[in-house]
């Protein structure tokens, strides 16, 4: 999960909308590119939250995966088809993330799907889609065992050969966020939370490891439900151990008012949590205090990269009603790598479901220059990327730290 410095534009959704429609809305009677030959439509779907508490990352997901099959269809990217984005809302919750897969795997021009955002609401959309031979490509998602199996460290076997990610996963940003903790900020003790959702264990699980590999030590490690708002008896119960710093599992919505309430308690130390507090709003939960609080993401910052300038430029251009947040880059590249197999998958097909294998056969071969680096994947469909930043809370705002491609030791 994960964020940039947001570019803030006006615009009602229905003009985005408007301008979504109008750059593909040729009917299947029209000619496709001056070829002559009748236009077929394929959809790629979106499965994240449109609505709730991190609407703000999956908004970002939707509007850039809008942004990559508007390009797509004005470029006539594919000769004889025209793409359209069929997004559905998840809640950022297992349930209505299954359904929302259900919905796609029975639209017969449904080609592939963006997302999701949460790791546990991928662990029921992985199945349904695979059944349907949909391919999957999460911008967000870093379980390991998604791509690796319940027993990825001992014994990795893919469990979905339809599902891909374009975002590193918690096995590298765990022991990531160790090693800035230890070896950059020489913090020897840490208390560790989590949310008891698969992303925030998941997490603080390789975290742990990694950190006491090191040599530091954990002297408490406490968990929460992440739909309350009194963290007082998790403050208090880790106080007493003096911790040098917390590290969270979990997201923002949780994270900002923890972090304002071990403060406002005496407890003044760093929180720090991975992709899934690297968000403006962890910012305004947490308030002041927040400064000096830390994130790792999955990626360089998108503005720091030269390909994503025009990603950038391109978004503000269309006049989305919302920032394309922590993971608009990464949605930009998995619709785009959809894209790419689909000019394989597509080519010479007379339906979408007929090319539906097909597709996720061309997406193990996928591999381009995109936004946030080089885009291709390996065996498990995992990126081949493994660069990650450390951002810090200074003055308000979301500051890089240092971005370095991790090395296994």
């Amino acid at each position: 999960m994960q964020q940039r410095s947001v570019v803030r534009v006006g615009a009602t959704l229905i003009v985005a909308s408007l301008a979504l429609t109008a750059c593909g809305s040729r009917s299947k009677d029209d000619n496709a590119g001056g070829g002559g030959s009748a236009t077929k439509t394929a959809k790629i779907g979106v499965i994240a939250p449109l609505s709730g508490d991190l609407s703000a990352l999956g908004l970002g997901i939707q509007h850039s995966v809008e942004l990559a099959v508007k390009q797509a269809n004005d470029s006539n990217a594919i000769p004889g088809w025209k793409l359209e984005v069929d997004a559905k809302d998840d809640e950022a919750k297992p349930d209505p993330g299954k359904n929302a897969a259900t919905s796609l795997a029975g639209d017969k021009d449904v080609i592939g799907v963006v997302g999701t955002l949460n790791t546990s609401v991928s662990q029921q959309v992985q199945p349904v889609l695979s059944t349907a031979k949909i391919v999957q490509v999460s911008p967000a998602n870093t379980g390991p065992g998604l791509t690796q199996g319940v027993d990825w460290q001992k014994d990795p076997k893919r469990p979905y050969a339809s599902y891909f990610r374009t975002c590193t996963t918690d096995a590298v940003q765990g022991p990531f966020a160790a090693r800035y903790l230890y070896e950059t900020a020489k913090i020897t003790k840490v208390a560790t939370v989590h949310d008891k959702k698969a992303y925030g264990q998941g997490l603080v699980g390789t975290f742990t490891e990694e950190f006491k590999k090191l040599g530091g030590t954990v002297v408490e490690a406490e968990t929460i439900n992440p739909d309350d708002s009194n963290y007082q008896a998790v403050v208090t119960a880790i106080k007493p151990s003096a911790p040098q710093a917390i590290y969270y599992g979990g997201e923002y919505p949780a994270a900002g008012p923890l972090s304002q309430q071990m403060k406002a308690a005496g407890l003044n130390v760093p929180l720090m949590g991975g992709d899934g507090i690297f968000d403006p709003k962890y910012i305004t939960l947490a308030g002041k205090t927040s400064n000096g609080d830390l994130a790792t993401s999955v990626g360089a910052p998108v503005e720091a990269l030269d390909p994503a300038k025009k990603f950038v430029a391109d978004y503000a251009e269309q006049k989305y009603p919302e920032p394309y947040a922590a993971y608009g880059g990464y949605s930009y590249d998995a619709a785009n790598a959809i894209i790419n197999a689909l000019k394989v998958s597509l080519k010479d097909a007379k339906d979408v479901e007929s090319a539906r294998q097909a597709t996720i056969d061309a997406m193990s071969k996928v591999s381009f220059d995109g936004v946030t680096g080089k885009v291709a994947f390996d065996q498990y469909g995992d990126t081949t990327s493994k660069v990650l930043t450390v951002y810090k809370v200074d003055a308000g705002k979301w500051a890089t730290v240092e971005t370095k491609d991790f090395e296994s030791k």
